[in-house]
C-alpha cells in the first residue's frame, strides 16, 4: 500500500471516527482507572516504601492513563463480527489486506481523541499543580517511539488472538484474558517497582510491562538506557513471533473461511 492510499484511509476514518466524538469522550473517560489508583497508591506510598515516591506516584500514574489513550486497541471486537457474519468478505475484495483499514481506524481515532485527552490532563495539572514536570525534547520522541512499538505489540497480539474467529465464535472472551494480565502485569494496577523482585524479572520477560509500563516510566525519566534496550529487543521478539503466528493463521483460516462458502 503507498502513501496515497494510506492518507486517503485515514482521512475517511478520521471522518468516520468524528461523528461519534460524544463515544469518544466515553472512552477517554473509561481509562480514567489510572487517577483512581493513583490516590491509593500515593496513600500507600506515603506510608510505607512502595518502591516509588508520592511524587513519582502521580505522575507515572498520569504517564499510565496517556500511554493507556495512545496505546488503546480494539481490532478483536471489529474482526469477530466480520467473520461471524460474513463482512469479510466484501474486505477480500478490495487491493489491499484488510489489517491496513484497521490500522488506519487506531490512527484516526488518536488524532479525533487528542483534544479531550489534552483537556483531561490538563484538569489533572489544575488539580495535582506538584505533578507538572516537561520532559526533555529527546525524552519526549523517545517516549513516542516506545508507545508505537507498544501498540504495534499490543495490535499484532490482538490481531493474533482475533485469527481464532475463523475457528471458534467467542475469541473476544480469550481477549478479556489478555487485558487483565495487560493490567495486573503492565503496571496499571501497580508499578513493578512495587512487586516482589522475582515476580518482577518473571513479569518482565512477558509482553505486557512493554505496553505500559516501559513507556510510562521512559516519560518520567525514571529507567536508563540499559533498561529501555532490553524492553525494545523483547518488544522486537514477541512482535516477530506473533507476526509470524498471525500470518500462519490468516492463511489457514482463509481457506477455512472460502470452504465455508464465504
Amino acid at each position: 500500500m503507498n502513501l496515497r492510499t494510506a492518507r486517503a484511509m485515514v482521512v475517511a476514518m478520521y471522518a468516520y471516527m468524528t461523528e461519534y466524538r460524544a463515544e469518544l469522550i466515553l472512552w477517554a473517560l473509561a481509562n480514567s482507572l489510572s487517577f483512581i489508583l493513583m490516590g491509593v497508591w500515593h496513600q500507600a506510598s506515603s506510608r510505607a516504601d512502595v518502591g516509588i515516591t508520592p511524587d513519582e506516584v502521580v505522575r507515572y500514574f498520569l504517564a499510565v492513563f496517556l500511554v493507556r489513550q495512545l496505546t488503546m486497541c480494539w481490532v478483536i471486537w471489529e474482526f469477530e463480527p466480520q467473520v461471524l457474519k460474513g463482512g469479510l468478505s466484501s474486505q477480500l475484495l478490495l487491493p489491499v489486506d484488510p489489517v491496513w483499514k484497521h490500522l488506519a481506524g487506531h490512527a484516526a481515532e488518536r488524532v479525533a481523541r487528542a483534544p479531550f485527552v489534552v483537556m483531561l490532563i490538563a484538569l489533572f495539572f489544575v488539580i495535582y499543580p506538584q505533578a507538572w514536570f516537561v520532559p526533555a525534547l529527546t525524552t519526549s520522541i523517545l517516549f513516542l517511539l516506545v508507545c508505537l512499538g507498544a501498540f504495534l505489540l499490543r495490535f499484532i497480539i490482538q490481531y493474533t488472538l482475533a485469527m481464532g474467529c475463523f475457528w471458534t465464535e467467542r475469541m473476544s472472551s480469550l481477549e478479556s484474558i489478555n487485558f487483565l494480565l495487560y493490567l495486573f502485569c503492565g503496571g496499571a494496577i501497580a508499578p513493578l517497582e512495587a512487586f516482589p523482585p522475582l515476580a518482577r524479572e518473571i513479569v518482565l520477560l512477558t509482553p505486557w510491562p512493554y505496553m505500559l509500563w516501559l513507556p510510562a516510566r521512559v516519560l518520567t525519566g525514571a529507567v536508563d538506557i540499559d533498561v529501555i534496550t532490553r524492553g525494545v529487543v523483547v518488544m522486537l521478539a514477541w512482535s516477530v513471533g506473533f507476526l509470524v503466528l498471525n500470518r500462519i493463521l490468516w492463511r489457514a483460516g482463509l481457506r477455512r473461511y472460502s470452504s465455508m462458502g464465504a
